[in-house]
């Protein structure tokens, strides 16, 4: 039986991949928190690559941009929650317009590589390998430019809740991304070349379906516990909203008081948990310094800090002896949040929004750990927790436990406590560490290293949290490998691309 050979017009007229892109953009946007429908990264994936076949540069291009705003849109909606639309517009038009061109490799690749790798050994497996790498390449580029990136959609991050989540641990979450999407390309490919007539060919697909199921946690050691208290003190921490001298720090204290006379070794309050710098501001500092005596254990906190003539995001572990030795500054301080890249030519643009924002973060370069008795605790503020290298970093400085300080109250009533807590979630199964993830406002929680809840705050309320949290020694393999599997697809893919091309133009 003869091979059908590779089309070389598109699946789709452009009319049905622009409507194609569209509904991938809606079902990818379901499988993310607040819908959280896991399941559905795969149909949206295989709409969006149906509609990339056979597309030209330009049609492709269109096909991304559809795609790319569109689910951008839907996902950072919560950015509008404030400052109204433009800032939330700009942010989707800026990813969406990096997604599409990103995208393009993907549509060259259907053209090409059938040319090229004719055979069925080339169109079942090569190419959806090159398809999977090109797009965690594409996601890869988006999380890393411009001023540092955005990596917040990475698919593999929308499988938190999903039976798929523990392939992180062993490759990583931009592993498990390339993984679904391989079986999403390779069932497409089943279908171009009516493969079920030849049942051997669906080996590698049903068998890659087994490995993405049944995949265990990779193992990691138990090493005892550490009792951590974390408190949400549902202050008015919200960049808008009203508030009294020091009322940040006495809705803290307010919140740890019911822990005072328990056995405690670590208190850990959130992101923006001070209303001044303690380095600076003694009545902050003896308030701390109360706090700490009083539970008798040392206070992981978190306030904006000057050095210098630079300001950080900052955490430090208070000790009861009234001073901290050991900080951590925010490593990637989100722009246009944080700070002002480009300040004068944003400012022409859209002055009355670049004013609000005064004060200009710098990039901290310590270690993102703390030490409490011995422990080494791992650290992420915010919106570090979706940066692989912040979180690599703690696990290969010897962290035994995650504590991820964050302050939700600019989105209260949004998706992005949720999404940001199920990212949180994929890095305690990717790393086999438990996690302590805690918001001013909430959502609050204390999580296994296999993913699973331990006890939780809800949103917009007071209360703390106090458990004997596991501690876990080990590196998986997620984290071992996860830098060269991201370095091996991003070259990989490109390079791949590129003996396609020359292969293709050859015949």
């Amino acid at each position: 039986m003869s091979e059908p050979r590779a089309p070389r017009r598109p699946l789709l007229p452009l009319w049905a991949a622009v409507l194609s892109a569209a509904l991938a953009a809606v079902l990818m946007d379901l499988a993310y928190p607040e819908a959280a429908v896991w399941v559905l990264a795969f149909p949206a994936t295989g709409l969006l690559l149906v509609a990339l076949i056979g597309r030209r540069f330009g049609g492709a291009l269109l096909v991304g941009l559809v795609y790319g705003i569109l689910f951008f849109g839907l996902l950072v909606s919560w950015t509008s929650r404030y400052l109204g639309p433009i800032p939330w517009a700009a942010l989707a038009v800026v990813e969406g317009v990096l997604t599409a061109i990103a995208l393009v490799p993907i549509a060259l690749a259907y053209r090409w590589l059938p040319r090229a790798f004719p055979g069925a050994t080339g169109r079942l497996l090569g190419l959806p390998v090159v398809v999977a790498a090109l797009w965690v390449g594409r996601e890869l580029f988006v999380g890393s430019w411009p001023y540092g990136g955005f990596p917040w959609a990475r698919i593999g991050m929308s499988q938190a809740e999903s039976p798929l989540a523990p392939i992180s641990s062993w490759v990583g979450v931009s592993g498990l991304g390339f993984l679904m999407v391989l079986i999403v390309a390779m069932l497409i490919e089943v279908a171009r070349l009516r493969a079920w007539r030849r049942p051997l060919r669906l080996i590698a697909p049903a068998a890659l379906v087994v490995v993405l199921l049944f995949t265990p946690l990779f193992p990691s050691s138990s090493s005892g516990s550490m009792r951590i208290a974390a408190v949400q003190g549902n202050g008015p921490t919200g960049y808008f909203d009203e508030r009294e001298p020091f009322a940040v720090i006495q809705a803290q204290t307010e919140a740890t008081a019911p822990l005072y006379g328990e056995d405690v070794d670590l208190v850990v309050w959130p992101e923006g948990s001070l209303d001044a710098d303690p380095f600076e501001a003694e009545a902050i500092a003896r308030r701390m310094t109360l706090v700490a005596n009083r539970i008798d254990a040392p206070l992981l906190a978190n306030a904006a800090t000057g050095r210098d003539g630079l300001y950080f995001n900052t955490s430090m572990l208070w000790t009861t002896e009234g001073t901290a030795t050991q900080i951590h500054d925010k490593r990637h301080p989100v722009p246009f949040g944080e700070y002002v890249p480009d300040r004068a030519f944003f400012n022409a643009l859209a002055p009355d929004l670049i004013g609000l924002i005064q004060r200009e973060y710098t990039s901290g370069s310590n270690p993102p750990v703390v030490e409490v008795d011995d422990v080494v605790v791992g650290l992420a503020i915010c919106f570090d927790v979706i940066y692989d290298d912040v979180i690599w970093e703690g696990i290969n400085d010897g962290a035994e436990v995650l504590v991820f300080q964050t302050n939700n109250a600019d989105f209260r009533g949004t998706d992005e406590n949720l999404q940001q807590l199920a990212f949180a979630r994929m890095r305690a199964i990717e790393t086999g560490r438990s996690v302590v993830n805690v918001s001013t406002v909430g959502t609050s929680q204390v999580i296994r290293s296999d993913g699973s809840t331990v006890t939780s705050l809800d949103a917009d309320e007071a209360g703390a949290m106090l458990e004997d949290v596991e501690l876990r020694s080990g590196l998986t393999a997620g984290v071992v490998l996860g830098p060269w599997i991201q370095q091996l697809l991003l070259w990989g893919g490109l390079g791949a691309l590129v003996v396609g091309w020359w292969r293709a133009r050859g015949r």
